[in-house]
């Protein structure tokens, strides 16, 4: 019965590498017939999302405004440029090439046709404004009288006071609401594409909407920009469960919304709907108005509503990006080619299957048929690496790049070093004397403390390339970091398990010649560590045999082996010297 438990333990491992295959493949099933994306497209697909320079995408070319119209400076430039990578980004690993360009030009190259969503990220660029709510309605622009006869609201007379009196004194006095201002407001259309809110001046009202047009706000002066706003994250509130946003804010930021949340909350308390509300604006656009529930002193107030992950998560982004130094506007949206194209990855994968027909030769030499366990693990990596790699397009945004294709290439070395460190191990206790069955198990105990320490180097090194390298050699390091993971998942849950089975077969566990583990080959003349056996060579049939192993065993022999040898050498030769004296 001990003798069977290895293969029982060999085949719940396998049979557990199909279950975890099966459910990676379920996964990506689901992305492909049951999730769509926003387009109604299927969210994923049975092949790797391709990056900009091997499939080529959308440009878009952003051009700076400034108040004077002049050019704005380098740093400017360069912050808002920092920022909308952030943006494009920030669901995962998105290989998009963003640059400035000119004096006052920012272009992102995004792999694939640009969705909506991705679009407005990139457009929403003017600075992120906090100003307190005064009034809100429905987007309707007509009144409807008794008679039930709609009359649109007419445009506000030219004559119409619109200077506040009195003065106001904050942000949510109603003195800001002249008479021509509530006209405005009145008529405003947000379906009309010519109310632009977006250059509003920061001292002065703003009417506005909420992206999807059904409400209507009229604000009062900018009292915070998105330069206040350190971090803005999702979450759930861990006493309801429901998704927030949770802000935390800089010095001068804490200082002044708490003066702000002062002033609304006690709005609240005397029921001054809605000027207990701050609405976020974004590109003329109140993308939230929150009300306030209490005064919030230390920095960090949270958004709590109707919000799913999704729209958490979006409005966190928002928030946490929405802080340019410049506006922008759209100047050119294009469809681009490939800058390296389909050619270049022919050849890298071209490259990729000599590298694999390479490995393979070499194992089939080396090994004979165990070179056949090397293939198998190989071809077993290559389909869990390619489903993971789909999923991750799915779920992170991930495309394949030409470095992410070399990634995968130099990966195919680092996994036949594992399977060369295991087999060598085996030969070792083979040629120790151990039966097969007892080598497979003392060759894997002490192999993979060497390949683990191997692989964590490995590991850490795509670490470090990911975070301090260029953009364009993230995809490198992010596929050899992958694909380390793959080789140990591989080597623990079907190499050595395939290896236990094979042990117990004929043609491996007799050691037949073609097996790759035929003792007598491998030079097996060892009865232990300490006693050393030395090959007969009488015989003179099998003399050129012997001679081969004794070969074999010698270049095998640790330095105190040797020693060992040569010692019991001199003193048989001392002994044979001293029977001849006597």
């Amino acid at each position: 019965m001990a003798s069977s438990s290895p293969v029982r333990h060999a085949w719940r491992v396998l049979l557990g590498l199909l279950l975890v295959t099966g459910v990676l493949f379920g996964i990506n099933s689901l992305g492909v017939y049951v999730f769509t994306d926003s387009n109604g497209d299927p969210a994923s697909s049975w092949t790797p999302e391709l990056a900009l320079d091997l499939q080529g995408g959308t440009q878009i070319v952003l051009s700076a405004e400034t108040e004077d119209g002049a050019d704005p400076s380098a740093e400017q430039l360069n912050q808002a440029a920092a920022i909308i990578r952030q943006r494009v980004d920030a669901s995962g690993v998105a290989e998009a090439d963003i640059t400035t360009e000119g004096g006052r030009n920012i272009v992102v190259q995004i792999p694939g046709p640009a969705d909506e969503q991705t679009r407005e990220r990139i457009q929403s660029s003017a600075q992120l404004e906090f100003r307190a709510v005064l009034a809100t309605t429905g987007a309707a622009t007509e009144f409807t009288g008794e008679d039930g006869v709609a009359t649109p609201f007419p445009s506000p007379d030219p004559s119409l006071e619109s200077t506040p009196s009195p003065e106001p004194t904050d942000g949510s006095d109603l003195s800001w609401i002249t008479p021509k201002l509530q006209a405005e407001f009145l008529a405003y259309d947000c379906s009309d594409p010519a109310n632009d809110a977006s250059n509003a001046p920061k001292e002065q009202p703003l009417i506005a909407c909420d992206p999807s047009g059904q409400t209507k706000y009229l604000l009062g002066p900018t009292e915070l920009t998105g330069t206040a706003i350190e971090d803005a994250t999702s979450g759930r509130d861990p006493k309801s469960g429901a998704w927030l946003v949770q802000l935390t804010m800089n010095g001068d930021g804490a200082d002044a919304f708490g003066k702000v949340s002062t002033r609304l909350n006690q709005n609240r308390i005397d029921g001054l709907a809605p000027r207990d509300q701050f609405a976020f604006v974004l590109d003329g656009s109140v993308i939230s108005a929150p009300r306030m529930n209490g005064v919030i002193l230390d920095g960090r107030p949270s958004i709590s509503g109707s919000f799913t992950q999704e729209s958490a998560t979006t409005l966190a982004d928002q928030l946490k990006f929405g802080a340019l130094p410049l506006s922008f506007t759209v100047q050119s949206s294009d469809t681009i080619s490939a800058t390296l194209g389909t050619q270049q990855l022919q050849i890298g994968l071209i490259a990729g299957l000599i590298g694999l027909a390479l490995v393979a030769i070499y194992s089939l030499i080396v090994y004979r048929a165990l070179g056949s366990v090397i293939i198998a693990s190989i071809a077993v990596m290559a389909v869990l690496t390619y489903i993971i790699i789909c999923i991750l397009a799915w779920r992170l945004g991930f495309r394949l790049s030409l470095a992410g294709v070399a990634g995968l290439i130099v990966s195919i070395g680092f996994t036949a070093d594992s399977f060369i460190v295991y087999f060598e191990r085996i030969r070792d206790e083979l040629r120790d004397g151990k039966s097969i069955t007892a080598a497979v198990e003392d060759g894997w105990g002490r192999a993979k403390r060497t390949i683990y320490i191997s692989k964590s180097i490995n590991i850490l090194a795509a670490v470090v390339l990911y975070i301090l390298a260029d953009a364009t050699v993230k995809g490198f390091a992010f596929t050899l970091g992958l694909t380390t993971l793959i080789d140990v998942f591989i080597f623990v849950i079907f190499t050595h398990p395939v290896m236990q089975l094979l042990a117990r077969t004929r043609f491996f566990g007799g050691g037949h010649k073609l097996s790759g583990l035929d003792p007598e080959a491998l030079g097996a003349v060892y009865r232990s560590r300490s006693a050393y056996r030395e090959v007969a060579t009488a015989s003179v049939g099998r003399g050129a045999k012997n001679a081969r192993s004794r070969g074999e065993a010698d270049r095998r022999q640790t330095i105190a082996e040797r020693k060992r040898a040569e010692a019991l050498s001199n003193d048989r030769s001392t002994t044979a010297g001293s029977e001849g004296d006597n």
